[in-house]
């Protein structure tokens, strides 16, 4: 991986040519702001806006920062921090009339003047760096889902959706087709290569794809997919959500991740012409890594109260711990590939609630972990796991998923693997902010047990 601060400066203290062809576009582009991003630990795009005079300062010198303000960060006594802005992820905003632009930043410890370990992008980074030393690269490639519902008069969102529409319908039926393209148009605008885009299964429910890249590159690519969805459906009064599970009994959204490694030749190292599933040893022991570690993936890929509303038999989520090359009851599936570089395995667990960062490096460190121990992989599950009973799941062999929050916290502070993967410093913080989430939920007296019990007893 790229040092942060050679990425942006030069030996000399100057600026490095990627960092000046930025400036340079500034300039071209008349760029009045730049939005300098990062994320805390649960996710959340933080930005300082800046006028984009300060670029080369920002570039050189970094722009500091309150840490004890962030989410999961420093205290009060340690708090002074920096950002250090990489060059490479310089996009202008479609929506603010070109004359903003973003730059994701990576976060240094001032008090040592190496990455925070407590970023959340420097924890991926790690993980790379690992995956690196292995001989791969790693490329990834989610499909964020979303709901686009109405506001109210007030400006606040509702849960009434805009259409009726379902998976792949056309107009009328699927009255956010426009808004979708505006999305599209706004993420072309800023790189994103589009594969496609369609109505989802529930109402209101949408999914746009966009290409595979390497898993840094792709996880900064989350958090603008989201930026952008919400911004653009602002522009045409409509609230998008990534909330797993906003309206009870319909399909929740989700974010299948696909995952494949590439070795230092370029070749797919998943690749087995002559395998059944035509998936290499490498493929078959990064799969069984996966379902090996699942449960404690699932509290960092699924991570909050309401994403274990989603992950219920029924809704098309998955909920059984198992694989299969055509089966999507199953937590892993091997889609068809029509060439030996489109071989891959989709983790269809993760929700678009999660922070990319840390999901991505908790999916690649296990995978990892299943290499170098030479896990085996279980024999892949064809039959519908919804449809199995207890009996039939215990005589495949098959666990399921953490039931909520509180069980799949639990399954991580068992799961030194995964432990390992977060660092010392966000997992303790993400333990700490999720026992507490999970600890307010358990003492809410929600409305469904006020309309069930309050006359009753």
């Amino acid at each position: 991986m790229t040092d942060e601060n050679e990425s942006a400066a030069a030996p000399d203290g100057g600026l490095s040519a990627e960092a000046q062809r930025v400036i340079d576009e500034i300039e071209e582009k008349d760029v009045d702001f730049l939005r300098l991003q990062f994320t805390d630990i649960l996710g959340t795009v933080k930005n300082v806006a800046v006028p984009a005079t300060q670029a080369e300062k920002a570039f050189t010198d970094g722009i500091y920062f309150d840490g004890s303000s962030i989410e999961g960060f420093v205290r009060i006594q340690e708090s002074d921090m920096r950002l250090k802005p990489d060059p490479e992820t310089f996009a202008i905003l479609p929506w603010r009339d070109g004359r903003s632009a973003r730059l994701i930043c990576d976060v240094i410890d001032t008090s040592t003047g190496e990455p925070f370990e407590g970023d959340p992008r420097t924890v991926l980074k790690r993980v790379l760096d690992r995956a690196e030393e292995m001989g791969y690269t790693v490329n990834v490639a989610p499909e964020p889902e979303f709901f686009l519902f109405e506001e109210d008069e007030d400006g606040r969102a509702t849960t009434k959706t805009n259409d009726a529409g379902g998976y792949f319908d056309l107009a009328p039926k699927d009255l956010a087709s426009d808004v979708r393209r505006d999305i599209i148009y706004g993420l072309e605008q800023m790189d994103f290569e589009i594969e496609a885009s369609h109505h989802e299964v529930a109402e209101g429910q949408h999914e746009i794809n966009f290409e595979y890249d390497d898993a840094l590159t792709t996880a900064d690519n989350v958090g603008t997919f989201r930026t952008v969805v919400r911004a653009i459906a602002a522009q045409h009064d409509l609230h998008a959500t990534f909330m797993p599970k906003p309206i009870p009994k319909i399909n929740g959204s989700g974010m299948h991740t696909h995952v494949s490694l590439f070795d230092e030749d370029g070749n797919n190292a998943f690749h087995d012409e002559d395998d059944e599933f035509n998936l290499s040893d490498t493929a078959h022991s990064f799969l069984a890594g996966v379902l090996e570690h699942a449960p404690a993936i699932t509290a960092v890929a699924d991570p909050t109260v309401n994403s274990y509303k989603r992950l219920v038999p029924g809704y098309e989520a998955p909920v059984y711990v198992a694989w299969s090359d055509r089966n999507r009851s199953a937590l892993i599936r091997k889609p068809a590939a029509r060439v030996p570089a489109a071989s891959r395995i989709e983790l269809r667990s993760p929700d678009p609630s999660c922070n990319p960062y840390l999901a991505f490096a908790a999916i690649i460190t296990a995978g990892l972990d299943g290499i170098e121990e030479g896990l085996e992989a279980p024999d892949p599950v064809r039959e519908n796991i919804y449809e199995f009973d207890e009996e039939k799941r215990e005589e495949y062999g098959i666990d399921t998923l953490p039931a909520n929050l509180g069980e799949a916290v639990s399954a991580l502070e068992a799961d030194e693997v995964i432990e390992e993967a977060l660092g010392e410093h966000v997992y303790e913080k993400f333990i700490e902010a999720k026992t507490q989430e999970y600890d307010e939920f358990r003492i809410d007296v929600s409305q469904w047990e006020l309309d069930r019990y309050l006359e009753t007893y």
